[in-house]
């Protein structure tokens, strides 16, 4: 396409003031942000023009095709399992505070039955990345080829990986989103999940949306991107379902990479917080409906340990080792109880971005993060709290961030006379 009939000023200037970008003008501004032309400051420059100025239907529907288009698309057809042709389908979170779902829905997914190419992606802002979890497993690597993929899904019915040459403008984007406070942004969302989804070669996506306190969006436009990627799914011919779940509070009891991976070996081993198993066993039964697999109970793989097996089956053929202990920061700070009591709510946002503060996310692109920091809560809402008793500690390996995540934490929980009122984990569920 030719540099002379666009120019990025003006393309942001368009934006910024409030117009339409034709499509010609988005494909421009895509494929050069891919190839270099377009440079970092002027794509984080329309990244907050679109966050306030947002994209209409017709634009967004361009957007993601062209960060689509900006890379290559894997193709399953034909693969097969037993002498089974394998039904391929994937779960999507739109990101919350502790949720480690993915580690424990894959394997019991693929021990019912279907196949599992899950593309994943890192941190992204106050929420945890999959690929991050993961790679606090010594070895582990997400960056697999994708003849690896075919192999792992008719071997194992599984593979976990890094976007690699799919939707490579996606990539590029997500790291400038995560440290340019764009990240709550309904288009970039839709746009960033659907564009890698899309590429996969799925025949069915399940999406977690999240609402709440700890979701990326208020809850009304929470429900206009459930809808909005439905859309975007059925329209390239992937049928797709949106589950809304709670996440006002942190999905289980440990936010923070390796802390989130030991919380997934509890429930992969038959244990674990309930919230997690129940979230992972309505999600795997919404996946294998959706995909058209009668197989198991996804709660029995649980039970008996299939889903276990399988997934120490994945993480050795992807380098990890288990037998090697997780990570831990080597420095610690306990919040103790001013009084008795009961446990009230645990605003997720804020835990979640003590576990930033404590290095579990990143500041700048490519920056590391601390396998071992986050947060591990001891008193989950409604259980009784004695005055003195642990309720939170926080891990890191840089004490000297102690102070702003403690602040972060500081009136993001209370001890109450009495419980707070329940909320049911699945909300709703829209589209196929």
């Amino acid at each position: 396409m030719s540099d002379i009939a666009f120019d990025a000023p003006t393309i942001i200037r368009t934006k910024r003031d409030g117009g339409r970008l034709s499509d010609a003008a988005i494909d421009w501004v895509i494929e050069g942000f891919t190839d270099g032309r377009v440079a970092d400051v002027q794509m984080a420059a329309l990244l907050m023009a679109i966050f306030w100025r947002g994209l209409d239907h017709r634009e967004l529907a361009r957007w993601t095709a062209a960060m689509l288009a900006s890379g290559a698309r894997l193709d399953f057809t034909g693969l097969s399992s037993g002498g089974r042709p394998l039904m391929t389908v994937d779960k999507h979170s739109t990101g919350g505070v502790g949720d480690k779902t993915t580690l424990v829905l894959v394997p019991v997914v693929a021990a019912c039955g279907a196949a599992v190419p899950k593309v994943s992606g890192r941190g992204l802002g106050h929420t945890g990345g999959t690929l991050d979890k993961l790679e606090s497993i010594a070895g582990f690597t997400a960056e697999i080829s994708t003849r690896q993929v075919r192999q792992q899904l008719c071997d194992i019915g599984a593979a976990i990986f890094a976007a690699g040459e799919l939707a490579p403008a996606d990539k590029l984007i997500y790291a400038l989103r995560d440290i340019t406070s764009t990240v709550d942004s309904l288009p970039l969302i839709a746009s960033s999940v659907m564009s890698k989804k899309l590429a996969e070669g799925i025949g069915a996506l399940v999406l977690d949306v999240k609402v709440g306190s700890g979701a990326l969006l208020p809850e009304s436009q929470c429900r206009e991107l459930a809808r909005t990627m439905v859309e975007l799914g059925a329209a390239h011919g992937v049928p797709t379902r949106a589950v809304l779940t709670d996440m006002e509070c942190p999905l289980g009891a440990a936010v923070g990479n390796a802390l989130e991976v030991g919380e997934a070996l509890e429930v992969l081993a038959g244990g674990g917080p309930a919230d997690v198993v129940e979230l992972t066993v309505q999600l795997a039964a919404e996946m294998l409906a959706l995909s058209g697999v009668d197989g198991r109970d996804p709660a029995e793989t649980l039970r008996d340990g299939t889903a276990m097996d399988l997934f120490r089956r994945l993480v050795g053929a992807q380098g990890g080792d288990l037998s090697i202990p997780l990570p831990i920061g080597a420095h610690t700070e306990t919040v103790i109880a001013a009084r008795s009591g009961t446990m009230g709510t645990i605003d997720a946002m804020a835990v979640g971005l003590t576990a930033w503060r404590l290095g579990a996310g990143r500041s700048r692109p490519g920056g590391a993060v601390q396998p071992g920091a986050g947060v591990r809560i001891h008193r989950r809402p409604g259980e009784p709290v004695a005055a003195g008793q642990p309720l939170f500690t926080l891990y890191t390996d840089t004490p000297e961030r102690f102070t702003a995540a403690l602040a972060e934490l500081d009136g993001g929980f209370s001890v109450d006379d009495s419980a707070p009122a329940a909320r049911p984990l699945i909300l709703d569920r829209i589209g196929a």
